[in-house]
């Protein structure tokens, strides 16, 4: 995870603060980290500067001593001059004299008089106080991350402390690129969900060790086939099915293995994964020890009795939707919500990591179903704002083009926000999202809200629109075809 500079701050100064405001397990445990790094950090400067000083007393006595003996050594070559000069006269007396005095000083005192500064270490005032940056920094300041604006080192700082005094990751370059770089296994928070993977994509790095489980799929559609060929990518064992056979024959082709129906993949593998519209077709081939995992996007009734069904017969249970589309199923960045069987949330690590940038744990059986359908009625809520925004545009005789321009300066820019629009324009509504299955999640928050007494205005008005979207013949098309209810 990345942090804006604007956001750090000194660890001392903002501690107390930051703590009462952070009441979390896992922040408590960093800040102990950081005392802890804090603590040995002082033990190593000391011990540094006991050694240091110890150091420069040996220099400063075997300076002593290369004085001495070059003095003694210069002392007895003017003595033997002296001697063999002996009876010239006068002048030659002089000059055995000049020799003489210049010969009471060493070599390495003249150089010391020549030169303003003692050799061996320079003035403290003079040293180069700059923290070396690891080799792998700077790989990764000129990849793909290069845009990113680290804090200052110590040498650009106008003060500068011995000890590190900055919060987490601020405390020296390399240190700081070591606990963004770590691996977020699991982070759990208070309200007990948990994230596994930190928010970059496995699947395109490559750097997960793939389970040895067997591992099975169930529906090749838009989402399906990104996953499986990611899981395959990744080297997992994967067996396919699919109700039209002929999507199964590409995955075949990169090592995958091939299913007859449902109950098969379910009963010859460890781990099964189900994309499918009607998630209870594979549930006759669980027995005891299977492992079955729904990514379908469906209501928290339905999931939670197939979870009774499974989990009746012996296997264990765990919900799964995911958050994307197409592109980024296809590019292994999928948002993988679970929820059920903690355990077999584990187990499936580098399954999720394969196939999506990040996962989160939402406890029992049914919060993930519950949450999908929050997410995607916000989607498919902005999808049909979207699409009327630029109808208005049109009849008021405004540039479509523009109101996109701007919108992609403001603060709504997205990427979601640019494709749909760029579909709109372009006329071309090929499926990324079915508009289908948009107006189903829509619906099914809509009786979600009902279940419990709480209004969805917004989400009813946009349901209406996606209603007669299909009723124009849209529902095979992509959920920006939303747009054709507005101009017919």
């Amino acid at each position: 995870a990345w942090i804006k500079v604007e956001q750090l701050k000194p660890y001392h100064p903002h501690k107390e603060e930051m703590i009462k405001i952070n009441k979390g397990k896992r922040f408590q445990q960093a800040v102990d980290a950081v005392e802890e790094f804090l603590r040995k950090t002082k033990g190593k400067d000391q011990a540094s500067s006991h050694n240091s000083n110890e150091e420069k007393n040996r220099r400063n006595s075997s300076e002593e001593r290369g004085k001495q003996s070059a003095g003694e050594e210069k002392r007895k070559a003017s003595l033997s001059e002296g001697k063999l000069k002996k009876g010239t006269g006068e002048g030659k007396k002089r000059v055995s004299s000049v020799s003489s005095e210049r010969g009471s000083k060493s070599p390495l005192k003249r150089a010391q008089d020549q030169s303003p500064r003692k050799r061996g270490r320079p003035p403290k005032d003079e040293k180069d106080l700059t923290i070396p940056e690891s080799s792998t920094v700077k790989r990764v300041m000129t990849g793909t991350v290069a845009g990113f604006k680290w804090p200052p080192s110590v040498s650009e700082n106008k003060s500068h402390c011995p000890s590190p005094e900055c919060f987490v990751f601020s405390i020296q370059p390399a240190v700081c690129y070591q606990a963004i770089t770590k691996k977020l296994k699991v982070c759990e928070e208070e309200t007990g969900s948990t994230s596994i993977q930190a928010a970059d994509s496995t699947a395109i790095n490559g750097s997960i060790t793939p389970t040895d489980k067997k591992i099975g799929f169930l529906g090749l559609g838009l989402m399906g086939s990104g996953i499986v060929s990611n899981l395959l990518k990744m080297g997992h064992t994967v067996t396919v099915w699919n109700r039209t056979a002929e999507k199964c024959d590409l995955f075949i082709q990169e090592g995958a293995r091939l299913g007859r129906t449902p109950a098969e993949v379910v009963s010859t593998c460890d781990i099964t994964f189900a994309c499918v519209s009607d998630p209870k077709a594979a549930k006759d081939g669980i027995r005891p020890g299977k492992c079955y995992v729904d990514m379908s996007t469906v209501d928290a009734d339905t999931v939670t009795e197939l979870a009774q069904v499974i989990v009746s017969r012996g296997g264990r249970f765990l919900e799964a939707p995911v958050s994307g589309n197409q592109q980024l199923s296809n590019d292994g960045m999928l948002v993988i919500l679970a929820a059920g069987d903690r355990g077999l949330y584990e187990d499936c690590s580098s399954c999720f990591q394969a196939m999506g940038k990040t996962s989160f744990f939402l406890g029992e059986v049914g919060n993930a179903a519950k949450m999908m359908l929050i997410v995607n009625m916000v989607q498919g809520s902005f999808m049909a704002t979207i699409a009327e925004g630029l109808t208005l545009a049109q009849v008021t005789g405004q540039s479509q083009q523009t109101l996109l321009d701007i919108l992609n300066q403001g603060q709504l820019a997205s990427i979601f926000l640019d494709q749909k629009c760029q579909n709109i324009l372009q006329g071309n509504f090929k499926p990324d999202f079915y508009l289908k299955y948009i107006q189903k999640d829509l619906r099914l928050a809509i009786a979600l809200g009902d279940s419990v007494n709480h209004p969805t205005p917004m989400a009813a008005a946009a349901n209406e629109v996606y209603k007669r979207a299909k009723a124009l013949d849209q529902s095979d098309n992509d959920m920006s075809a939303v747009y054709r209810a507005y101009i017919h």
